[in-house]
């Protein structure tokens, strides 16, 4: 569409880097010298669907067979605040390469495979070396979230061997301050992306060396991560639970929230191995592994297995097992004392058994 109308129409970003990797790629992102205006008209004349979902900053979602890509003229920034940038557009690719974030971002591929390198990204790339396009301080005044992309890209595509960069490394502690002016949303964002890379241990340790993990988690403490990891414990939220501290900044899902609490709170208790399963169900391994991370101790191939039982088993007594004899709050305190024996047996009771401890339960109005 728009090579056959004269213009350059390049893959840009992580399309980019990931393809040379030989690493999944998600999205296409193209970048293009048309105007945001040229790109909707052309988009229209080809029978595909443009939306200006960004046209300020010239972004054009056009739709192409129900798939999305997203096409942006080749701009430079003129003003930014520290989160959002007013842009002028080019005719430059090497302009538009210049305001993005890390070298191996900057990597641009036509459409028969010719990568466009205006920035000497591609060698970075290969020795797998995260680094700021020029001034890191600047970039990072650019857009604070660019903190927190340069743990995150470290994790996911640097090489463990070289280190974190040490001039990225200052610069983000130098302007961890400007953190406070990004969303809740997008540092949770990050965070989750960040957790999810296969180690992020390093990555985390060096947030912490900067002033970031703070600043972001208050509180948060890396001693137990690093050993999770190598647990084998790949669940991000599991990962977070190890990390601990106040989660306010990062504004989670309910239902994240919700299951960081139950992990952090049973792997932080004295439940038995079984007992955790029961209680966790799918989680119950990677509980045990916490808990293991965080006191320093392997957790055992024996726990292990009963907290996978745990999770399997299904308490063989319900509510009218007990009833007409037993009813209200007398029916939950009974149920409840014949699951903690079942538990402290893992699992070794029959129905009958549980059903005789239900009926020997005290009374809630007992004293």
């Amino acid at each position: 569409m728009l090579t056959t109308a004269g213009h350059d129409a390049l893959a840009v970003g992580g399309c980019v880097r990931n393809a040379l990797l030989g690493v999944a790629v998600s999205d296409i992102d193209i970048a293009t010298d048309a105007r945001p205006e040229r790109v909707m008209d052309l988009a229209r004349d080809a029978g595909m669907y443009p939306v200006p979902t960004g046209i300020d900053h010239g972004t054009i979602t056009v739709v192409a067979d129900g798939i999305p890509h997203e096409v942006t003229t080749f701009r430079h920034d003129v003003e930014t605040d520290g989160r959002h940038a007013v842009v002028t557009f080019t005719d430059d690719v090497a302009e538009d390469a210049a305001r993005r974030d890390f070298t191996m971002n900057a990597l641009y591929a036509r459409a028969d495979g010719t990568v466009v390198d205006p920035l000497g990204g591609f060698g970075d790339l290969r020795a797998r070396h995260l680094r700021f396009i020029g001034d890191p301080d600047a970039r990072i005044a650019e857009d604070y979230l660019r903190i927190l992309r340069f743990f995150r890209f470290t994790a996911w595509y640097g090489d463990p061997a070289l280190g974190i960069d040490a001039d990225g490394l200052a610069a983000c502690a130098a302007g961890a301050e400007g953190l406070d002016r990004i969303s809740a949303e997008r540092i949770g964002q990050e965070m989750r992306k960040l957790l999810a890379a296969r180690d992020p241990a390093p990555a985390v340790a060096a947030m912490a060396q900067a002033g970031v993990l703070a600043r972001v988690l208050p509180g948060g403490d890396v001693t137990a991560l690093g050993p999770l990891v190598h647990l084998g414990v790949s669940d991000w939220v599991v990962r977070l639970a190890a990390l601990g501290g106040q989660v306010d900044r990062l504004r989670l899902s309910k239902s994240d929230a919700k299951r960081l609490a139950h992990v952090s709170q049973t792997a932080r208790d004295t439940l038995a191995p079984f007992a955790v399963g029961d209680v966790m169900g799918p989680d119950g391994q990677d509980t045990l592994r916490l808990r293991a991370a965080l006191i320093g101790t392997p957790p055992t191939t024996a726990d292990l297995d009963l907290a996978r039982r745990g999770a399997e088993a299904r308490f063989p007594l319900v509510a009218k097992d007990l009833m007409p004899e037993i009813t209200g709050p007398d029916l939950g305190l009974a149920l409840a004392r014949a699951r903690a024996a079942w538990r402290a047996a893992d699992g070794g009771m029959d129905r009958a058994q549980l059903v005789a401890i239900a009926r020997n339960a005290p009374s809630s109005t007992d004293t």
